[in-house]
């Protein structure tokens, strides 16, 4: 399978869940729009939510796929099912006093991590309080379920550890009907959405779970022991923690700054669903996908075609995340006025969350580039230098929020993270360069400027479309009207870009197919997998 498969895949399947994600987010606006249990839900839903994205998007597996696919490799499926038992009995053991310490500390870590700004307001403090200890389990089961996804990864079992997140979206869009349906006020809304959480981390990790066993891998619970392998991977995952979860760490900072201004928490959050679709679909897709393959293609000491995995990965990134920027910065108004200005969500709304999203589409590239780039790193049991990257991001993202929230409000939260994941991104890009990890191609250049090129004529276009058709993108059409008038934008850019990316240079599917291919007498082919050899 060439890596453009597996990346639409993995894409494809991630796809199915940020639609089901827009349906969830469409229903909680109308629910609650940008108010005060909104904001409170929000802040409760972010800590857990935060692991979610720290592991389940590639954090714990960039340090425990190299290792698993060196035990593969070593000792064959046996040694692998050893080591995946070692590493389950000490994180389920860890888990379980980490989640019941965080439960027992919620009140504490509430005040001075998650929503500062809620202290002063005792109602709001306290039911953000009970509701997060309703979801914090929900950190425990989507971390065991990272380590299941893992092992499915590396055994080229993409499907089920990427379709699993889905079942947050359907739980959660099932707690918000009941609520719409019945006239549940916003208290007892949230509860629903709380506990259906809760719900969809167990659902999550039996799909996993069920989903290694059919791989031909069958874990069990062993006691708890700190072996060679399990410290080297401990080792490996804390840099590699603060790491992957650089974005989310940068918003759980935003949320705490934010959260000193009603309506500000949930403001971010619905810009932040618009621009993860691009970011889902296609950064995640990349790092899950490239991660297994460079740290094979690396230890069989191919080292050549290393490094045309990752030019060509910086590539598809690029090609298809500078027309959604391009897209997202010109029609954020648009955009948020179809798909949540009703109900609780006023036209002031759409103004104020159309404006984070437009400067969240300057980011998109960076943010998404950061997935492509850290592989890199990770195949080659390298997560210190990505973390302290993180940690310069970390430090200009504060500053600058702090700095920008007088002055800009919910927008310099934005702001401030997207300078720091651009920033993040020059970095890793650099030091890759510089160490000889990437390869300079001056046909990359020249394809990302007339990438860029294509992206700016098809904007000029959506411009002038979205002005002419203003009327039937306006809150006073019907909803179908608006929905058609949005879809049709898209519709035409997209071909548009295309043709003229394909016309000027920018892209070359044949080629990109050509280098990606991986057949069965390829040098890498010689240190596949047992599964992935039974597969063929």
């Amino acid at each position: 399978m060439s890596l453009v498969k597996k990346f639409m895949t993995v894409g494809g399947a991630t796809l199915g869940s940020r639609i089901f994600g827009f349906a969830r987010e469409t229903l909680m606006a109308a629910a609650l729009g940008t108010g005060p249990v909104a904001d409170v839900f929000y802040a409760a839903f972010r800590f857990p939510n935060l692991f979610r994205r720290l592991f389940a998007e590639g954090a714990f597996n960039a340090a425990f796929v190299p290792l698993f696919a060196k035990e593969i490799e070593a000792n064959g499926i046996d040694g692998a099912k050893r080591f995946s038992e070692e590493v389950f009995g000490v994180l389920f053991s860890v888990l379980l006093i980490l989640t019941i310490g965080m439960q027992l500390s919620m009140p504490l870590l509430v005040q001075w991590i998650i929503a500062p700004g809620f202290a002063n307001d005792p109602e709001k403090f306290d039911l953000t309080v009970r509701l997060a200890i309703v979801m914090c389990p929900y950190l425990m089961c989507m971390s065991l379920t990272a380590m299941l996804s893992g092992m499915l990864n590396s055994l080229h079992h993409f499907f089920a550890a990427a379709i699993a997140p889905v079942f947050l979206n359907i739980l959660m869009i099932g707690a918000l009907g009941w609520a719409l349906w019945t006239g549940a006020d916003p208290a007892a809304t949230a509860w629903a959405l709380s506990w259906s959480v809760l719900g969809a981390g167990l659902l999550q990790m039996a799909v996993v779970y069920i989903g290694v066993r059919n791989a031909g891998i069958r874990i069990g619970f062993k006691r708890p022991r700190f072996t060679p392998n399990v410290k080297r991977l401990l080792v490996l995952a804390v840099p590699a923690a603060i790491t992957g979860g650089i974005t989310q760490i940068n918003q759980l900072i935003g949320q705490a700054i934010a959260s000193t201004k009603e309506g500000a928490i949930s403001a971010l959050q619905y810009a932040d669903r618009i621009y993860q679709l691009p970011l889902g679909v296609v950064g995640v897709a990349v790092a899950v996908v490239l991660l297994p393959e460079l740290a094979r293609a690396l230890k069989g000491g191919h080292m050549k075609e290393a490094g045309n995995l990752q030019n060509r990965s910086i590539e598809f990134v690029l090609f298809l995340t500078l027309p959604a920027a391009a897209a997202i910065w010109v029609l954020s108004d648009e955009i948020i006025r179809v798909l949540y200005e009703r109900g609780a969500f006023s036209e002031q709304n759409t103004a104020v969350v159309a404006s984070i999203l437009a400067i969240y589409g300057i980011g998109l590239p960076g943010f998404v580039l950061i997935k492509a780039l850290q592989p890199g790193y990770y195949a080659r049991e390298d997560t210190k230098t990505p973390m302290r990257f993180t940690m310069v991001s970390v430090a200009l993202n504060t500053g600058l929020a702090i700095t920008l929230f007088p002055i800009f409000e919910e927008s310099g939260i934005a702001m401030a993270e997207a300078a720091a994941g651009w920033t993040n991104t020059i970095l890793l890009f650099s030091v890759l360069l510089w160490r000889g990890h990437l390869i300079f191609e001056w046909s990359l250049v020249t394809r990302t400027l007339r990438l860029m090129i294509a992206s700016a004529i098809m904007a000029g276009l959506l411009v002038y479309l979205s002005d002419r058709w203003a009327d039937w993108l306006s809150p006073s059409s019907p909803l179908f009207e608006q929905l058609l008038a949005l879809g049709g934008l898209i519709a035409i850019a997209m071909p548009v870009y295309f043709g003229i990316a394909f016309l000027i240079g920018g892209a070359d599917w044949r080629l990109v197919l050509r280098s990606l291919k991986r057949r069965k007498k390829t040098a890498d082919e010689a240190v596949v997998s047992p599964a992935e050899q039974d597969q063929q």
